[in-house]
């Protein structure tokens, strides 16, 4: 499945790393969300970009959105790495691995690189606005790149 601009969100319940069930339905008409795949904690690419959102996550804010990054690690594995990186922002687990494919976001067999993994996130970036309708969408087939930070803003901005 794919998913394209200017199609509605897929709704989704995830758990958090305090085991709280977060809904994205919940933000329709009350902020803008932001979700991150990522394909897995504790490699060198996604600490990178979850530290460079983490950084910049004031602009988030400002433009009135809610970040959250995802992958299919488990809430106690990505409750350390928030902890070591003191992220600032919501990580979801999709351990059972529902939502990634909903989105296009999602790995068969992992092709780039020499870990030979199946079934992790792809990296990509989703802006949602107020009404559930995805504003911006990108689905990087190269783990090793990161999603456009300023066609994210630009996207939001644009709300």
């Amino acid at each position: 499945m794919s998913i394209k601009v200017g199609d509605f969100a897929p709704d989704f319940t995830l758990k958090n790393v305090n085991q709280e069930p977060v809904t994205l339905s919940d933000f329709r008409g009350k902020q803008n969300v932001v979700l991150l795949f990522f394909p897995a904690v504790g490699s060198g690419v996604c600490e990178k970009e979850l530290c460079s959102t983490r950084d910049s996550l004031k602009d988030y804010e400002n433009m009135d959105a809610q970040v959250f990054g995802i992958s299919v690690d488990s809430m106690f594995a990505q409750k350390l790495w928030v902890n070591s990186l003191q992220l600032n922002f919501p990580l979801l687990s999709d351990f059972n691995k529902e939502v990634a494919p909903k989105y296009g976001a999602f790995y068969d067999v992992w092709v780039p690189g020499k870990l030979d993994m199946k079934g992790v996130a792809k990296r990509s970036a989703f802006v949602i606005d107020k009404e559930g309708i995805i504003r911006y969408a990108e689905v990087l087939e190269s783990a090793g790149d990161e999603p456009s930070y300023e066609a994210v803003k630009a996207a939001l901005t644009s709300l």
